[in-house]
């Protein structure tokens, strides 16, 4: 069984049919319906980090006496919605097409479609459209992410078939904001309040395309802030683009104007002499993010400096930086073998599970695929004497 995403506009009847679908796939135990299933209804998933799905027994939702209503809840989540309830709220609100919902949902897939002219026109016609919110009722941290269609230049942090990066998204951006779009404008995402920026820097899909940096300074051309804004993790561009991997973004907003007067900032980006300069002022949560930043981002020097300074490369990171880990986890995960092997030498230890997935650092490596980095691990463990540790 293959599901695909209905139109915006689809009818109730076309979602009870995908259900029934979906349960007669589950009666059939159809591997991609069990899949759904783990994934989307929240009898499978873990009770404290609310996404993850539980390590169930084989067998377990196959036999978990599946009825039409666990169908539907599903489904619903599927599409992101937090309840069959909110996606048939959805449907009554959106299938008149000359309601406010259904012109705002229609703006929404000329965004992340890159259709420059039915977004054109439509902003014409509806001006309105451009301060807009999305009315959707997620299962999201909070329910209502209230996104702007900024927003979803992003591809972040709204319904998740909805996270993707056209060609054009450069274009679309200018036409959102040549239209009046408030750069700065606050939704709902991650368990804060998130501008586009922040969003846009933290994702994939427009790295992927190759136009994140491009669009960071679209934004900033139309007077986005460059600094700190709204609430939660994801405040500063700079430092989220940095927790997030992306140096050359980063790069590019630090040439705009971004400060680099931390020490987590300095460390984050590799630069020692700011290292240096910054580290005895610098607070004790400061330098744990340093730590873990500069082992992420493999700037083995930085971390040389740091680790002969004292800090421990024990700690699972702070808040904000993968907490769930440890330096020498998303060192593995961005496989950056220089610093495995200097944490290791340092005494980062190779038994420390992260709190998430329960595994180890040659499980990262392993699950990972980072060959190399394996191979040295499990020789650091047969030289220890000890048997090497899975995942």
């Amino acid at each position: 069984m293959t599901l695909h995403h209905l139109p915006y506009n689809a009818s109730l009847d076309q979602y009870q049919q995908q259900a029934a679908q979906l349960l007669a796939a589950h009666h059939a135990a159809d591997p991609e319906a069990i899949d759904l299933f783990h994934h989307c209804h929240p009898r499978f998933l873990d009770d404290k980090v609310v996404w993850l799905p539980k390590d169930l027994p084989e067998g377990e939702i196959e036999n978990a006496g599946i009825n039409l209503a666990d169908a539907q809840l599903a489904l619903a989540r599927w599409y992101d919605f937090r309840d069959w309830q909110a996606l048939t709220e959805y449907v009554d609100a959106v299938i008149d097409p000359n309601s406010p919902v259904a012109r705002f949902e229609a703006a929404v897939e000329a965004v992340v479609n890159g259709d420059a002219a039915t977004l054109t026109q439509l902003l014409q016609t509806h001006p309105e459209l451009i301060r807009a919110r999305s009315t959707r009722i997620m299962h999201f941290d909070p329910p209502l992410h209230e996104a702007t269609l900024l927003h979803y230049i992003a591809a972040n942090g709204v319904e998740g078939h909805r996270q993707k990066t056209p060609a054009n998204a450069v274009e679309i951006a200018r036409i959102l904001l040549e239209a009046g779009a408030e750069p700065d404008a606050l939704a709902g995402m991650y368990g804060g309040r998130c501008t586009t920026m922040s969003m846009l820097v933290s994702s994939g899909h427009p790295a992927e395309a190759g136009l994140q940096a491009k669009l960071a300074e679209t934004l900033l051309d139309y007077g986005a802030s460059i600094n700190e804004m709204g609430s939660g993790n994801w405040q500063s561009p700079l430092m989220t683009a940095l927790v997030f991997g992306y140096q050359n973004t980063a790069e590019t907003l630090v040439r705009r104007g971004a400060s680099v007067e931390t020490l987590d900032a300095a460390a984050a980006l590799g630069r020692l002499a700011g290292v240096e300069r910054l580290f005895a002022s610098a607070s004790a949560e400061t330098r744990h993010r340093a730590i873990a930043l500069s082992a992420q981002l493999g700037h083995t020097d930085v971390l040389r400096f740091l680790l002969d300074a004292g800090e421990d490369p024990n700690r699972y990171n702070p808040p904000g930086t993968h907490a769930h880990s440890t330096p020498l986890h998303q060192a593995i995960c961005a496989g950056h073998l220089d610093t495995v092997k200097l944490l290791v030498e340092r005494g980062a230890r190779l038994d420390v599970p992260d709190t998430i997935y329960k595994s180890t650092p040659i499980g990262w490596a392993s699950y990972l695929k980072k060959t190399e980095i394996e191979n040295y691990l499990h020789s650091v463990k047969s030289r220890s004497g000890d048997s090497p540790v899975g995942y």
